[in-house]
């Protein structure tokens, strides 16, 4: 019987493996995951410096506005796209030391993982170094407390801050009259009665602002906007 001869490139290959080895799914599979990874971290630093920054609230300045323990958004694209109004809730760097002395960052590999977490945007910033108040003036305007009613007057303007104050404050317990300088801004915080602010510390550069709060994000009970109201609509540019 003759056979038949099998082309060289023919053979049999039923004994080659038909699938990848397990350390090889397990390679590739880390790799994905790596690359993964690394993009939404990427993606997330680059919506943290450019476009949304989560703060959280760690006093009681902002009451019953903002709470201590509050999550709070911060766009800076308002910053690039528009101008900051009155009555706008900004986050700041400290100016000149209103917050006092700091005690210093944690130390060790807890500290270095809480401050990447917090760089990338996974974890809230937790504002040390910064400050949260709203907008009372801005460059050129004239604000004083308080007029004959007790009221918070803003280029002649008593403003009705009804919607913002903290229930059983006053607007402010001490009087004073400032020209707000141009480029800078005056702030107050809504719990005039624990807060240290413009009326102790002066006004500070626009420049510091970080971003305008616009939503209360945690904890769920609290969710919410943040917003300018319309409290000071009525105010006329400084002359």
């Amino acid at each position: 019987m003759i056979e038949e001869s099998v082309p060289p490139g023919d053979e049999d290959q039923s004994e080659e493996p038909q699938h990848m080895p397990r350390r090889g799914r397990g390679l590739a599979i880390l790799k994905e995951t790596a690359i993964v990874v690394a993009l939404s971290l990427i993606i997330a630093t680059v919506v943290r410096i450019f476009l949304f920054q989560a703060f959280l609230i760690p006093s009681e300045s902002m009451q019953d506005t903002l709470r201590v323990g509050d999550r709070v958004m911060v766009s800076k694209i308002s910053l690039r796209f528009g101008d900051i109004e009155r009555g706008d809730v900004v986050v700041f760097a400290d100016p000149n030391g209103w917050l006092g002395p700091q005690p210093e960052a944690s130390d060790g590999v807890g500290g270095a993982i809480k401050g990447f977490f917090q760089f990338v945007g996974i974890l809230p910033d937790d504002s040390e170094g910064h400050l949260i108040k709203r907008v009372i003036g801005l460059g050129g305007d004239t604000v004083e407390c308080c007029d004959d009613d007790g009221l918070l007057s803003v280029n002649g303007v008593p403003i009705d801050e009804a919607g913002h104050l903290f229930p059983g404050d006053d607007p402010s317990l001490n009087e004073f009259s400032e020209v707000v300088p141009d480029g800078e801004l005056f702030v107050l915080g809504d719990h005039r009665s624990n807060s240290g602010d413009s009326r102790l510390n002066g006004s500070f550069s626009e420049d510091l602002v970080v971003g305008r709060a616009f939503a209360v994000v945690w904890p769920v009970n609290r969710w919410s906007t943040v917003s300018a109201g319309d409290a000071f609509d009525h105010v006329p540019d400084p002359e």
